[in-house]
């Protein structure tokens, strides 16, 4: 199904529940509110025009100049009944939910993908979000006393973790100089 099809579909169902859509490039997308979205996931995998049976990632973003942060969900249809069939059968889009930078929350999707989980935890880890009905929301990659969240755009870059000195592959003591 084309991304189009999709938007139109989603805007149809949801009304102002859908942003902003983007069509065009290689990356299509529906821009969703955040309190809506586990409606809208169990509808773009149960409607069966839809299908999107697989989640194959969550890419977080830091948008630092509009003070805001974002989950984009990767989806992918695989016909179950003909899995072979894969090349010319399948669709795939993206959905984007924005939070607030300073109070980042996104409810969980585990429930509707369970690959959810990881991803969740990896976005909870190194960017804060905060994703309210996660079975187990905890950190996955940074030790638990861990300060802060590495892959968001201000982030300070610690000197030392329980004594032992930080140093980048380039051997600077902060990346950012």
């Amino acid at each position: 199904m084309p991304p189009e099809e999709i938007c139109k579909l989603l805007k149809d169902r949801f009304g102002n529940v859908i942003e902003d859509t983007v069509l065009e490039g290689g990356h299509p997308y529906a821009r969703i509110t955040a309190d809506r979205w586990p409606e809208v996931a169990m509808v773009l995998r149960d409607d069966p025009r839809l299908g999107f049976n697989v989640l194959r990632c969550i890419s977080s973003l830091d948008l630092l100049a509009d003070d805001k942060l974002a989950c984009v969900y990767d989806l992918y249809h695989v016909p179950m009944e003909r899995p072979t069939e894969l090349c010319t059968q399948t669709h795939v889009f993206a959905v984007r939910v924005v939070t607030d930078r300073n109070n980042p929350v996104i409810p969980s999707v585990a429930h509707v993908w369970p690959a959810a989980d990881w991803h969740e935890r990896e976005a909870y880890d190194l960017m804060g979000i905060d994703f309210t009905g996660h079975p187990d929301l905890r950190r996955i990659l940074c030790p638990d006393d861990w300060d802060g969240h590495p892959l968001r755009k201000d982030y300070k870059f610690p000197l030392e973790y329980h004594g032992i000195p930080a140093t980048t592959e380039f051997e600077l003591t902060n990346p950012r100089h």
